[in-house]
């Protein structure tokens, strides 16, 4: 073989080596010939450990803190955060779907200044980057979700506080300076429900955002995979002897009578709960996790106060597809009655214009703080939001809008 032969193989090679669907097999040296399957976890930024970055400041990406998350977070914990469930094809649609919407920049637009800023149920922010809910970030840095909710401060974004939080709310709002929304998963009982919302609502929490994609079991293989890699005793942490003894590190369960539950799936959720829950608090009602136009335009009529469009991060079902795909027809069944959030897999700056360009009020994030969190703590949680920041200004300036009411539908066309 020529060399020049032998060095363009070894070019591909190193090539396929630092691509995200054969990261796991690069972190044992090797390249497959022939890959079977796409690698569990999808890993987007290859693990490299001697170029790790050292601090927040040298990141010049989101994906640079996933690497040193891994590194630094136990390999269950770590699955529980990169996990999606069976074949992940929606963990990876979430990312690919944004290749499918291309933007049209506008030019001879003064954009030397460029407003952020952005309405969100009556309270104005910054930024329309949020943080969305991740429960057990004491799983990913001793700080937690008090080190999340400082950052959150840090750049005045909004947070929402999962019902898996292993920090109590009263804590988190101290922390972050002003409440924080509650995201509720209802569990099949309505006793259990209608206490963690009352609890929320006593600490000043202005909405509930009620996750209504939680209805049955999920084949998270990817954390099942990792905790036969993990060599700790997680008995010395997780009791699971009963679900009340379970969720004894989750703060919000805590004083609550759990006996009967199996489980904190909310598999019996319908409509009627919905009303029963508008009826029993005071806060702002959301729905977390529509997907189809059809119940959008239910949610609307139904008198909810927003929804977001979410598939939890490709961590409930495996359709296949991705949010910024749904975006579309549910800005169109809603017909602006209600603001749209949205989630899932949104990394970049250009992600974030893609989808207020299509109608979304707001974006939020989710796994790439927990990358900052788990890698550096609460620096490490400020710069991935600075960075998110910085792309989202940037791009806002390369389609030619000065302001977020600027972004509109014209400046996208699905490719």
């Amino acid at each position: 073989m020529s060399s020049i032969t032998e060095q363009s193989r070894r070019k591909f090679l190193q090539f396929m080596a630092a691509s995200p669907l054969f990261a796991s097999t690069a972190l044992a040296g090797e390249v497959p010939a022939v890959p079977l399957k796409p690698t569990d976890p999808v890993l987007w930024a290859p693990l490299q450990t001697d170029k790790l970055i050292k601090l927040p400041k040298d990141a010049i990406n989101v994906f640079d803190f996933e690497a040193p998350c891994r590194v630094n977070v136990p390999p269950s914990h770590f699955g529980y955060m990169a996990s999606g469930i069976d074949d992940e094809a929606t963990l990876r649609a979430n990312r690919e779907g944004f290749q499918k919407f291309q933007l049209r920049p506008r030019r001879l637009v003064d954009v030397s200044k460029v407003d952020m800023s952005v309405d969100i149920l009556g309270v104005k922010y910054p930024t329309p980057i949020v943080l969305s809910p991740v429960g057990s970030h004491r799983m990913f840095h001793e700080d937690g979700e008090i080190a999340t909710a400082k950052a959150a401060r840090a750049g005045n974004h909004m947070q929402i506080l999962s019902t898996a939080t292993t920090t109590a709310v009263e804590e988190v709002n101290e922390a972050r300076g002003q409440a924080v929304w509650y995201q509720l998963y209802a569990s099949n009982s309505w006793d259990v429900a209608k206490a963690l919302v009352a609890r929320a609502e006593k600490a000043g929490c202005p909405t509930v955002a009620l996750t209504v994609d939680r209805s049955g079991g999920r084949n998270q293989e990817t954390l099942f995979r990792l905790m036969k890699t993990d060599t700790r005793d997680c008995n010395a942490c997780h009791d699971r002897s009963s679900l009340n003894a379970n969720q004894a590190r989750h703060s919000m369960y805590q004083g609550i009578d759990l006996n009967g539950l199996k489980n904190t799936q909310s598999s019996n959720l319908n409509w009627e709960f919905v009303k029963r829950l508008r009826d029993s608090t005071k806060m702002k009602v959301v729905l977390k996790g529509i997907l189809a136009y059809e119940d959008a335009a239910l949610a609307a009529d139904a008198g909810v106060d927003g929804i977001i469009v979410s598939n939890h991060g490709g961590r409930s079902e495996d359709s296949g597809r991705s949010t910024i795909d749904a975006l579309p027809e549910i800005v169109e069944a809603v017909k602006g009655r209600i603001p749209i959030l949205i989630d899932s897999g949104f990394r970049r700056g250009t992600d974030v214009v893609k989808a207020l360009c299509l109608g979304a009020t707001a974006v939020c994030v989710g796994r790439p703080y927990i990358w900052g969190l788990g890698a550096f703590g609460q620096p490490g949680v400020e710069r991935v939001l600075e960075l998110l920041r910085e792309e989202l200004y940037g791009a806002m300036q390369q389609v030619g809008a000065p302001t977020i009411k600027h972004l509109v539908p014209a400046m996208v066309r699905r490719a």
